[in-house]
This record gives structure tokens, sequence and C-alpha cells, in this order.
């Protein structure tokens, strides 16, 4: 067949092609050019020929479009029946059945990979005309949601056609309106799984079957649809801007239609009035329809990177939109509660609906707190992670020993985790020591006999009488052992962390950090919490995004006073110097020659008399 058709291309020019059209203009006896007009549309074709194929098929069927019968009428109808009674509307279902072949081949020339871009520029504006110029001025949805179909259920990539329904139809408030309406229906259209495992597409869709790949790239080109569309700010700022078809977005006559009376009156307000109304209803029910097409796109299985970046851009990108944004409790709780990265990219969304929209999560802090790992610190939304939690930490009415886990769990990491997880560490501390006065206890904890006046006699004995694990910590954190940390690390619960009996020393280690920036910081952070008065909260914001290639920018930015120098002014005679160690004697080169002579000989003895040196002692027991 491709070959017969390709056969008859070749017998007509470019001009001959034109003469086809304008016959086809000019007169109905002329209505048999249109089969042989359609065979020049494929993504094959020359470009001119399928360009001057589509322009005269256009022209031909825009003005007989109201004209038309519904597409349905053909398969009710008995051609036979219809021709005894009325000639004129066999050759109305005829036309209408070459308008529907015409505005398929235009669809996959949209869609095709093989098609030359300009191609399909022509074409989809031509399939959108059609849509605009439906029967009666109402916007053709049946049409809109063939080119829909066809481009989510292909395998070829869409991005050159959303790129084009973006920049030219997605301004309009009612192409925006029926793609979710469209949108909606084809995600219902993928269904949930049947029995056998597969999805099945409804009766209207050829009761075809669609296998776990092909769906799984469906969901994708959703999902790339639905984002693509403008956000519902966007929306709000062009509500009143214009509408693609004559009609626009059908509504009852009794919500939307202005009065011709009022009108004709003079009554300007109560025009002003009823285009609020009309304003009104229209925001509603476009939220409406936006509500269900996410609230639809969200129960199918997601492939994990669109569900990671869905995750990402919920709270800016489908709460604002949504009727109730509170439907969404479920999914953001599921998600939150995987853990990971998944969680962090869930609190986003969760936050708001519980700061916003009064969700009650009552879990939400020990998830929160569990949260606090060290790959935390290397994950791609860091940022806006660490942003939350500080905002999280904010409430006042948060208990002192929760207030005392998030600090002291933050402390713990700052020994595991790059300089920059240091710096963000440090400043939500800061803002919790100041917002929570009552673990300011933290800073310097004393031992219970050190606090009472009593000084700590705490030594072996102790240890020898304690008993193994965290019985022998306890007991030497009560007798006042130095080095033991009632902190309990690994404790899920914030509440069974023993965090108000522990204090901050990992943060008091961090004035050594080899990171001149973490030390400097570490400092100031003192500094901050002695004259509160003059300080304020720091913007966790600032270090949230830092990294060693940030931290290296601003060191070698910096303006060094006094550069530190390698050098030594007597030549060294050893590695390290006695009074780097004092108490220690270190033996020369020949001493310890003569010390394993006399391990050969067995002479050594083990006994030491006070007050000899050891060189001197081996000397005397091996003559």
């Amino acid at each position: 067949m491709a070959s017969i058709l390709a056969k008859k291309q070749k017998k007509y020019t470019l001009k001959e092609l034109k003469t086809l059209g304008h016959q086809l203009l000019s007169s109905r006896s002329y209505v048999n050019n249109i089969p042989l007009l359609l065979t020049f549309l494929s993504p094959s074709s020359p470009l001119e020929h399928a360009l001057e194929s589509l322009v005269s098929l256009q022209a031909f069927f825009i003005p007989l479009m109201p004209e038309l019968p519904p597409s349905s009428l053909k398969s009710q109808v008995n051609a036979n029946d219809v021709a005894k009674e009325d000639p004129d509307m066999v050759y109305k279902i005829w036309l209408r059945s070459k308008f529907d072949q015409f505005v398929n081949l235009l669809i996959e020339i949209v869609i095709s990979p093989q098609s030359d871009d300009a191609l399909k520029d022509v074409a989809l504006d031509a399939v959108m005309e059609f849509v605009k110029l439906g029967k009666g001025g109402v916007f053709q949805t049946a049409i809109y949601y063939k080119l829909l179909r066809n481009a989510v259920y292909s395998t070829a990539s869409i991005d050159f056609l959303l790129e084009i329904l973006q920049s030219k139809f997605f301004k309009y408030i009612d192409v925006r309106y029926f793609t979710y309406v469209s949108l909606e229906k084809l995600i219902r259209n993928l269904g949930p799984a049947t029995g056998s495992g597969k999805r099945h597409m409804r009766s209207d869709d050829s009761n075809s079957q669609i296998s776990e790949a092909s769906e799984e790239v469906s969901i994708r080109k959703l999902y790339d649809i639905l984002s693509q569309i403008p956000s519902s700010v966007e929306q709000d700022q062009n509500l009143n801007d214009e509408m693609w078809s004559q009609l626009g977005i059908s509504t009852r006559s009794s919500d939307l239609e202005l009065s011709m009376e009022d009108v004709n009156g003079g009554r300007q307000e109560s025009k002003n009035i009823k285009d609020i109304q009309l304003t009104s209803l229209i925001t509603k029910r476009m939220k409406l329809k936006f509500s269900k097409a996410w609230m639809s796109f969200l129960k199918l299985p997601l492939p994990l990177d669109v569900y990671k970046e869905v995750l990402a851009n919920l709270y800016q990108m489908v709460i604002p939109g949504m009727t109730n944004p509170v439907i969404l409790s479920d999914f953001l709780t599921r998600s939150y509660d995987i853990g990971g990265v998944i969680s962090v990219m869930a609190l986003s969304g969760l936050f708001i609906l519980m700061t916003q929209h009064g969700l009650e999560y009552p879990n939400f802090y020990e998830k929160l707190y569990a949260l606090l790992i060290p790959t935390i610190f290397m994950a791609k939304h860091r940022a806006k992670f660490f942003e939350l939690l500080d905002s999280c930490l904010k409430s006042t009415l948060l208990p002192a020993y929760m207030a005392a886990a998030f600090a002291k769990k933050l402390s713990r990491l700052s020994l595991a985790v790059p300089p920059s997880g240091s710096l963000i560490i440090i400043a939500i501390i800061h803002n919790l020591l100041r917002r929570h006065p009552s673990i300011n206890c933290l800073v310097h904890q004393l031992p219970a006999e050190e606090a009472n006046g009593v000084p700590s006699t705490g030594g072996d004995e102790s240890v020898k009488n304690s008993v193994e694990g965290g019985s022998a910590a306890r007991s030497d954190m009560l007798t006042g052992k130095k080095g033991v940390d009632l902190f309990k690390s690994e404790e899920s619960d914030p509440m069974k962390s023993d965090a108000m009996r522990s204090s901050l020393w990992e943060v008091d280690t961090l004035r050594h950090h080899y990171c001149p920036a973490v030390s400097r910081f570490v400092a100031s952070l003192e500094t901050d919490l002695t004259v509160r008065q003059k300080t304020s909260e720091m913007n966790v914001k600032d270090f949230s995004s830092g990294s060693y290639a940030t931290i290296f920018k601003s060191e070698i930015g910096r303006r060094v006073k006094q550069v530190p120098l390698a050098f030594y002014k007597a030549t060294p005679t050893s590695l390290f110097s006695e009074a780097d160690f004092p108490g220690w004697t270190f033996g020369s080169q020949k001493g310890n020659e003569e010390e394993a002579r006399c391990e050969e000989n067995g002479n050594v003895n083990s006994g030491m008399e006070d007050g000899q040196k050891f060189t001197k002692r081996q000397r005397t027991e091996c003559s």
C-alpha cells in the first residue's frame, strides 16, 4: 500500500497539487480530490507537498464544520435507509469520515519523530483550529482528547508538542481547563490493575492493553504535561485575558450568562458584579478540575524519579491550586513514613499542610528526629530540609526534652559530617539555645556532686563496682567520672534519649576543627550567647547550601594579616622534642642496640630501680 501511495505521489508535481486544491475549493464536483490529497499527509511525504495538501484540506473543512454530523452517527444509521430518505446526509457522513481521517493524519504528523518541525507546527495549529471552531463555537473536547491520548500512549517523545502547547495555547483558560479534563480521563483509562496484573484501557480506547513499560512511559508523559501547565498564580493573573474557543468554558446559563437588558439599560455596576461572579465561578471550576487531575495522577504507580520530582515540587506547584489541600495528607504521610530521602522531600508539603491548613500529625517530630543521619548532609535537597528543620523547631511550645534531643543529636552528628554540615549544625543549635533558654544547661553540664558543691571522688573503685553496659556508664556518671555521656544516640524516641542529662561537648571540640571557618563560627556562638540583647537568630538559609567548594572559595577570598610559616631556627635532631612529652625519656640509638643484644642473650632483667636511667641500667645488666 505504501508503495502504491509513493507512486501516486511521484506522479504529481507541486503545481499539480495546488491545482487539485483550487479545484476542491472552487466546486463541490471536485470533492473526490479529498482522498488524493490525504495521501500526501504523512511524516515521510515531501515537506512542500504535505504543506500544500494540509492547507487545501484545512481551508475546505473549516466552513463545513458546523454542518458535519457527529462521528458516532456513522455507526448508528444504515447507509441504504439514509440514502433513500436524505441523500445529502450520506454525503455529510462521508465528509465526516474524511474529516476524521484528516484529523488523525494531522495528529500522527504532530507526534511522529520523522516529521519536520515546520510541518509539526502547522499541523498542530490546524488541529487546534478545529478545536476552536467546533460546532457552535464550543470547545471540541473530542479532538483535543484524541490529540493528548495519542501523545501519551505513543512511544515517541512529546517535547516538541509540549513546547508549542506551552508557548501558544496554555495561556488560554479553556485550553488549560480541558487539558485537566482530558488528562483526568486518560489517567482513569489507565485504571487500576486487573486480575491478570495488566492495566486495561476503556472501550473508547479500543480495548487495548498496555505493558508495564508502556505504562511507565505514559505516566512520565502525563507528568510532563501536568507540570508544563502554568501554576495557579499565573492562572489567576491571566484569568480574564483570553479564551481560545468562542464560548470558552461551557457553563449553565443561569450561573454565567450576563443579562442583555442590564447591559443595554446601562447597568454598569450590575455588569461588574456579574463579571466578578463569572471570575469566581471559573476559578472554582478550574481548581476542581486541577485537583481531580492531580489526585488521579498521584494514585498511579509512579516511577521512582517521577515520585521524587513530584514530592520536590508539590508544595509550590500543586498545593496552591488545590480546592482542599488536606486531601494530599494521605499521600504525603505515606511518603513521610518511608524514610530516607523520600521523607526529606515530603517534608515541605507536609509542613505547609500542618502550618497553613490545620493538619494534625502526632508523630511528626519523632519522624523528623529519625531523619537526622549523616547522609542527610550530602543529600540533593538538604538546603530546603534544613530550612524546614529550623522552622519546625521555632515553636516556643516545643518541650524542653524535645529541643534538647534535637540539639544533642545535631551536635553528635557534627563529629561525622563535612565542614559545611558543621556550619549548619552550629547555626541551628545557636537558634535552639536562643529560643529555648531551658536547655542552656547543655552548654556546660556538671556531674551531680559537682553541681551540689561536692568534689568528685570517682576513681578506680567506682569502675570496679559498676556493672556492665549502660549501668556501668550510669554509675560512672553518678559518681562524677569524666568522659561518660548518658545521651543515647541510637534511641529513635527523643523522650528516651536522655539528652537533658548530657552536654554539648561535641560543639566544644569544634573549636579545634581543621577547617578555620568552623572554629571561628564556634567562637562566635559563645560570644552571641553571652550578649543575647545585641544578637539575633541566625539565618540557616545562609549556610544550608554550603559545600567544600563554597568554603574553599570563602577562605581564599579572605584577607590574611599573618601568614604561618614552616621553618626552624635550628636544625631539628628528632621528630619530637622532649618538651612535647613531659615525663617521658627517649634513649639513644646506642642504648637501643644494647637492649636488643641483651634480649637475644636472655639476660634482660625486668625489674627497674627508682631514679635509674634506662640506658644505664641496660649496660649494668649486660656486663
